[in-house]
C-alpha cells in the first residue's frame, strides 16, 4: 500500500462537518450495508482481541443484570450499552478510515468515452 495521506485536525473537522449535509452518507450506507457481514466479523475480532469478551466484561454484565435496585440495574445496563456503542464507534471508524485508504489503492477501471 502506498503511503497513506496524513490529515490535519482542521481537515478532519471540515470533513466531519461535511458528513452532516443531507444525502452525504447515502452511498456510504449502501456500501456498508453490502459489507455488513464482513464488517461484523472484523468488529467481533477486534473486540475479542482487545479482551472485551473476557471474564471482566461478563462479570460486569452479570453485576448489572443482578442489581437488586431497579434504578441501579438500569443505570448499570445503560452504562454497559454506552460503552459497547462507544467501542463499536471507535473500532468502526478506524476500520472505515483504513478501508478508505485500501480503496484508494485499487486500480480504477478505464472509463468509457
Amino acid at each position: 500500500m502506498a503511503d497513506a495521506p496524513k490529515y490535519s485536525a482542521e481537515q478532519v473537522d471540515a470533513a466531519v462537518a461535511a458528513l452532516s449535509e443531507p444525502g452525504r452518507l447515502d452511498h456510504a450506507q449502501e456500501v456498508v450495508t453490502h459489507a455488513a457481514p464482513s464488517l461484523q466479523r472484523i468488529l467481533n475480532a477486534a473486540l475479542d482481541d482487545g479482551g472485551y469478551f473476557s471474564g471482566a466484561h461478563e462479570s460486569a454484565v452479570r453485576q448489572a443484570a443482578s442489581a437488586t435496585d431497579e434504578d441501579q440495574r438500569l443505570a448499570e445496563i445503560r452504562t454497559l450499552i454506552a460503552e459497547e456503542v462507544r467501542l463499536g464507534l471507535l473500532i468502526g471508524t478506524s476500520v472505515g478510515f483504513q478501508l478508505a485508504h485500501e480503496l484508494l489503492d485499487i486500480p480504477k477501471p478505464p472509463q468509457e468515452t
